[in-house]
């Protein structure tokens, strides 16, 4: 059931349907497609605010026009986060032409989209809706909670990119160093204070619960906005009787359990709790981990170390006796912990194996070659060295392989040999390389440099790509090495 229009209105071919609209009545502009839809319903999805316009200058009354799910163009533009098109049909609907839900619909979708300077203004023109709900139940805040990429300023990438030829709010935002979601947040929240005692308590009791949900998913910035803005939040509990920061340790998020060093006495008070199960905070970093959190790091036996410094770190805030405390199924947080990383700790061991035997077993060194060369001094010396760190590399794969394997070795031994084991076989893969090149001039000499420098390259840039495949797993150990905490001090986080 589409037209002409529809299909180049949704494909955007501004001439084609500049052209179309000047055949055409503005009654027959009103054609649907058996879901509902308008060409502008489609020319809303596309962004191409010129097709838009020459419709909606030729018949207004398509801006009121439901499709889809009864959404309006202007929430299709919204949801498809095509800014420059929600500019424009804001500017040309009048304010009698949305209900208050539809309002609702676009504010959340803005924010979905990112386009957190258009969700300011409804708010601004609006002040409702900054605690108004949808037809789920949902508000702003919520929508906010689960973006935790739209508080970081890595995230600002995409608005800089889809902002760079054009001078817009987000642009002059990014350049102040203030991130349109904080600000949004900081407006929300102005229309938050604002409200009577009674209300305001009935929304902090569900903003409890809103954190939790913020705090499983990672959204670090969300949550120090907001306690920032009120810090009794910080230490609010949900049905479980968990804090973000139970939740924080049982999804693993460093940087929110983190703020627990910011919060003075109630950090104790915190620490001290047991949820349903009788689990204190020791317990849930006892848990296995999430796989999306196990994951960050490359092999089991980073992840198996990267568990062991969580256990850690939580092992020191919470008292003493609660490190031998018996949850509802009778277990100690250290049991629970090796109960449920038994097969990590095991994947770990073969990781380690598997790495240490594949890596030990290339013996390409060279042999040295008695040739009066001034080349020959480079070539023994390179090859010493080769000899020298491919011994070392090949005693520290050793010793993984006979290494008893206990938990506390993943922490520090294991890592360490094989950190060393991989540096040092790094070592003598550059000096072999240095010692082939010189072997290769000194079998062939001047005479023959077209065809000795294509060979060594060739065979250097194999042995070089050898070197790059395993750079990764090199970069982790030493990130691992240097990051003996999972937490940064206190004075680095300036919260409040």
């Amino acid at each position: 059931m589409e037209t002409a229009l529809h299909i180049a209105a949704g494909a955007g071919y501004r001439e084609f349907v500049e052209e179309l609209v000047k055949m055409m009545t503005p009654d027959e502009l009103e054609m649907q497609d058996e879901d509902g839809n308008t060409a502008l319903y489609f020319a809303a999805a596309s962004g191409v605010r010129e097709i838009a316009k020459v419709m909606v200058d030729k018949n207004r009354q398509l801006l009121r026009i439901r499709g889809s799910n009864e959404a309006m163009p202007l929430c299709i533009a919204a949801q498809s986060g095509k800014q420059d098109m929600v500019r424009y049909l804001l500017s040309v609907m009048d304010d009698t032409d949305l209900t208050d839900l539809d309002r609702i619909d676009i504010l959340c979708a803005t924010i979905s989209s990112n386009l957190f300077v258009v969700a300011s203004r409804l708010i601004r023109e609006h002040p409702n809706l900054a605690l108004a709900r949808k037809g789920s139940g949902e508000t702003a805040l919520h929508v906010l909670a689960r973006m935790p990429l739209a508080f970081s300023s890595g995230s600002q990438l995409a608005i800089r990119l889809r902002c760079f030829f054009s001078c817009t709010q987000e642009v002059h935002d990014l350049k102040r160093g203030h991130l349109p979601a904080v600000k949004l947040l900081e407006l929300i929240w102005g229309k938050v204070s604002l409200l009577d005692n009674g209300g305001f308590e009935e929304l902090l009791r569900e903003l409890s619960r809103l954190l939790i949900t913020a705090a499983e998913l990672g959204n670090y910035g969300f949550l120090t906005v907001l306690s920032r803005l009120h810090p009794e939040l910080l230490w609010k509990f949900d049905d479980r009787k968990q804090s973000i920061f139970h939740v924080a340790v049982a999804h693993r998020h460093e940087k929110i359990f983190g703020l627990i060093y910011d919060i003075g006495a109630h950090k104790d008070m915190i620490a001290a709790y047991k949820d349903e199960n009788d689990n204190n905070m020791l317990h849930l970093a006892g848990k296995l981990a999430p796989l999306s959190r196990l994951n960050i790091d490359s092999g089991a036996a980073l992840q198996m170390r990267r568990e062991l410094l969580w256990f850690k770190e939580v092992e020191k805030i919470v008292q003493p006796s609660y490190r031998e405390m018996k949850n509802s199924d009778g277990r100690t947080p250290h049991l629970l912990f090796t109960e449920e990383h038994k097969d990590l700790r095991q994947e770990a061991e073969k990781w380690m194996k598997h790495t240490a035997s594949s890596c030990g077993n290339d013996n390409d060194t060279g042999k040295p070659i008695f040739l009066h060369s001034r080349l020959f001094m480079i070539f023994t010396a390179s090859t010493a060295l080769a000899v020298f760190s491919s011994a070392t590399s090949t005693l520290m794969f050793l010793s993984i392989l006979t290494s008893h394997y206990a938990e506390e070795d993943f922490l520090h031994s294991l890592p360490n040999r094989l950190m060393l084991g991989l540096g040092s076989l790094f070592v003598s893969i550059a000096n072999m390389m240095v010692a082939f090149g010189a072997t290769h001039f000194i079998l062939l000499g001047h005479d023959y440099a077209r065809i000795a420098i294509p060979i060594a390259a060739f065979a250097s840039g194999t042995v070089t790509l050898f070197a790059l495949l395993q750079f990764p797993l090199l970069s982790d150990l030493i990130r691992h090495k240097y990051n003996r905490s999972l937490l940064s001090h206190p004075g680095e986080r300036p919260l409040f």
